[in-house]
């Protein structure tokens, strides 16, 4: 089983956008693990002081800087013999801050309350990641519990290059602050490879992300890249220890709810081998409806069950 390293650089990350014509920048075999370095920000999120700035970031800049917003991410990633209708199975084995600092940003027209904030709010966070621990300006020590808020795999051929921005079905921008290491997340297969990418590290964040924004920060990810074939999985799926999670996104809150409703339905139909009307009722007793954000324009909800109420045999 090859274990290798995948760098943030020039050539191994793109800035904004996913894409299935995009040519991967390492492949490995399935079952394979692969660590991928991240980082984030765009020049006007830089600190000033004795914070490290990892010197990769710097070069994506330099080589660059979108004219549309998006994230900074590392990949894609492809897999071998995954092909469309596959399910790639992402464990996520192991998550660390790569730099002292993240940042915090909002300001007009973003976030959950786009019209109560007129002025540009920016603010570098101190990370200790030796105690695993963020100060906050007025003093606050706030536990870290890093994830990438963005993992996912190409989106199908016909929607061309679509944004870093909104979660859609190929995963993308999720922001699930569940997705730590220890767990897994599941992705349709659009496309030959599948086509893995991620970035956008978040160093805590709560369920919504309310201001528009995380901790961001540079992350390193190790994962374990696995095609399941003949799965079709027809939308994002992850799983903790302890629960399953599906999940909806789109611009109303609403149907993000019925959509992670109605995937769990299925989940709980089938891993429980009960009938969808029983799997409906142990949903209203036994499943949590979370708010994932609300902030990314297609917006997400997640569903969460534990595994001892449902796993049979």
């Amino acid at each position: 089983m090859l274990d290798t390293t995948l760098n943030a650089s020039p050539d191994t990350c793109h800035w904004g956008f996913f894409d299935a014509n995009l040519p991967p920048a390492l492949t490995i075999a399935s079952g394979d693990e692969v660590v991928i370095n991240t980082v984030s920000g765009g020049p006007q999120n830089l600190p000033s002081g004795e914070f490290h700035i990892p010197p990769e970031l710097l070069e994506i800049r330099a080589a660059g800087v979108p004219s549309f917003p998006g994230h900074i991410l590392t990949g894609p990633v492809s897999v071998a013999d995954a092909m469309p209708g596959d399910t790639l199975r992402v464990d996520i084995l192991e998550v660390s801050v790569r730099q002292d600092w993240g940042f915090n940003y909002f300001g007009p027209l973003k976030g959950t309350l786009p019209l109560d904030f007129p002025q540009v709010h920016h603010t570098i966070i101190s990370l200790d990641t030796k105690r695993c621990i963020a100060t906050m300006p007025w003093g606050l020590e706030l536990p870290l519990a890093p994830f990438f808020g963005v993992m996912g795999v190409a989106p199908p051929q016909e929607w061309g290059r679509i944004s870093t921005i909104e979660p859609r079905a190929h995963g993308g921008n999720i922001d699930n602050k569940e997705l730590v290491a220890g767990t897994t997340l599941y992705l349709p297969v659009y496309t030959k490879g599948a086509l893995f990418s991620c970035g956008d590290g978040h160093g805590a964040q709560g369920d919504g992300e309310v201001c528009v924004t995380a901790i961001e920060t540079a992350l390193q990810g190790r994962f374990r890249l696995t095609v399941l074939k003949g799965h079709g999985l027809s939308y994002p799926q992850a799983e903790t220890p302890t629960h399953y999670i599906t999940m909806g996104m789109a611009a109303d809150l609403d149907r993000c709810a019925e959509m992670a409703l109605r995937e769990m339905i299925t989940l709980v139909s089938q891993r429980a081998k009960i009938s969808r009307e029983n799997a409906y009722m142990l949903c209203s007793l036994a499943g949590n409806l979370r708010i994932t954000q609300t902030v990314n324009r297609e917006k997400g909800v997640h569903m969460m069950i534990a595994k001892n109420l449902i796993d049979v045999g």
